[in-house]
């Protein structure tokens, strides 16, 4: 990778050099990453995969994200958190996904928070977006060196520690701080890259939750 963590395709645009590392990271990165998500249903979505992706390479939950939403019925969590042993154990038989017990049970688990939240609350995405960094613990620019250095962040410890104390699981911090970045919440495509100004634009344009 060049030491800015960007890279020039055969047109001359400069992009985060991460979304050449595999075909499907292309559209994920062009299209998907750092859009601001309302929809509570696209949320928990984000909130699992990046749970299953503990430990993992986002790439292989991105080539099974089909099969998890085959398996997971499109993570409306209001059918997930009506699951039981019986969906546990056809969940761990699926080689579509990743067959971690931990996980799965988390997923379920969580769907049944996501419920009480929204009950709670009227909206996922709206209980969500109240942990958006303000300006003044953002970075000025956007660099591979920050990249590197800033796994999480104070905004992402916050959250982690709101979820967990509503008895989410497998929402650490460095967890959460992907989903921010993937929700659009901060948008850490690098300087360079040009998805950054579109998605800035995006941001500006949202309409909070």
């Amino acid at each position: 990778m060049d030491p800015t963590g960007l890279t020039t395709d055969d047109a001359g645009r400069t992009h985060c050099a991460w979304r050449n590392a595999a075909p499907q990271y292309l559209h994920y990165h062009d299209h998907e990453w750092g859009v601001p998500v309302a929809d509570d249903v696209q949320l928990y979505e984000k909130i699992c995969l990046e749970g299953f992706q503990a430990g993992m390479a986002w790439i292989t939950i991105l080539r099974k994200r089909q099969q998890f939403r085959q398996a997971f019925d499109g993570f409306d969590f209001h059918k997930v958190a009506q699951y039981g042993e019986a969906d546990i154990e056809r969940l761990m038989n699926d080689p579509g996904i990743v067959r971690n017990r931990a996980k799965i049970v988390s997923t379920i688990n969580n769907a049944r928070r996501a419920c009480e939240l929204v009950s709670e609350t009227g909206s996922l995405a709206r209980w969500l977006w109240s942990f958006e960094p303000g300006p003044q613990e953002r970075p000025a620019v956007v660099d591979l060196a920050y990249w590197t250095a800033n796994p999480t962040s104070a905004a992402s410890e916050r959250l982690s520690r709101a979820l967990k104390k509503r008895g989410w699981t497998f929402v650490g911090p460095t967890t959460m701080y992907a989903l921010m970045q993937a929700m659009g919440m901060v948008n850490d495509h690098l300087h360079g890259c040009v998805c950054r100004e579109r998605i800035d634009a995006l941001r500006d344009q949202f309409q909070r939750p």
